[in-house]
């Protein structure tokens, strides 16, 4: 029998089995995040650019709650994982670049282009770098709080701030500007800058303050509505100003980590007593040091 013996009743048990409904509701979240990039896309050929930053923010947003929702009725997956990484390239890398393309970069021709396509390469590159790093087991504790480099969906925000200042009726960047400020954000995206993440931070509200916050959410959500342009200005604007006070944040972590820690400059918690009684330590051979567990 081979392992694809698919006439075998236990090959076919496991290969037939219903997947839990819970498994499906964070990829189907994800999958509305790609139609609403491809919808930006399409909307952006078409001139309709409000639209398709409406689209943008929209794929963000579902971004931000897929894999909360994963988490929350457990139905994570590697599927899951491997479609977020797809739909963020999408939605955050190659959407953003063809809209600012579209917009005003195809006026420079070629070097237009360029930008365009140099920010949608370094959205794929950053997303496979975070894949790659994402179990590194030599990361410090506080690395945790951290990204490396500006995430997509925040590149992808940040980049579009010269639509939402044309918007604003304050006039156009010109094209070459607006070349060079997509080319600094896709820059920041590769980059090693330490950007605060904030996904381990459990925030809970007081009994006392519930109505109140659902009066700020629902009294936030009008003036997105009111004034969306102003909003993703003016947060654009502090999230790139904010972005030193990661850097700092991290390197204060870093040093004091590095003070803490011991002459030979790793930190180890000492081994259990049940431990040493089950695996006593074996006395050197050599000049080499003791392996590290």
């Amino acid at each position: 029998m081979t392992p694809y013996d698919f006439k075998d009743p236990d090959v076919r048990r496991r290969r037939f089995r219903p997947i839990p409904v819970r498994m499906l509701v964070p990829n189907v979240i994800t999958l509305l995040a790609i139609c609403a990039g491809l919808t930006a896309i399409r909307l952006s050929i078409e001139g309709r650019m409000s639209l398709a930053v409406y689209a943008i923010v929209f794929a963000a947003a579902l971004d931000g709650i897929d894999g909360r929702v994963a988490r929350m009725i457990k139905g994570q997956s590697k599927f899951g994982a491997e479609l977020d990484s797809l739909a963020d390239f999408v939605n955050f890398g190659v959407a953003p670049g063809l809209m600012l393309y579209f917009w005003q970069l195809h006026e420079l021709g070629n070097a237009g282009w360029i930008a365009a396509m140099v920010f949608a390469i370094s959205g794929g590159l950053r997303l496979a770098r975070f894949n790659a790093t994402m179990d590194d087991p030599n990361k410090p504790a506080f690395a945790a709080n951290f990204f490396t480099g500006v995430p997509a969906p925040a590149g992808a925000i940040t980049v579009l701030l010269p639509i939402y200042v044309a918007f604003l009726d304050l006039g156009r960047w010109p094209a070459a500007v607006t070349a060079g400020y997509t080319l600094l954000i896709a820059f920041l995206m590769v980059s090693r800058l330490p950007v605060f993440s904030g996904k381990t931070m459990r925030m809970r509200v007081p009994p006392e303050l519930v109505l109140p916050a659902f009066v700020a959410v629902i009294f936030f959500i009008a003036l997105v509505i009111a004034y969306p342009w102003h909003l993703l200005s003016i947060g654009t604007v502090l999230y790139l100003l904010g972005l030193p006070l990661g850097y700092k944040s991290y390197r204060d972590q870093a040093r004091a980590v590095e003070v803490a820690a011991p002459s030979g400059g790793e930190v180890t918690a000492p081994p259990s007593s049940s431990a040493l009684t089950a695996n006593p330590p074996e006395p050197p051979r050599d000049d080499r040091p003791d392996r590290l567990h």
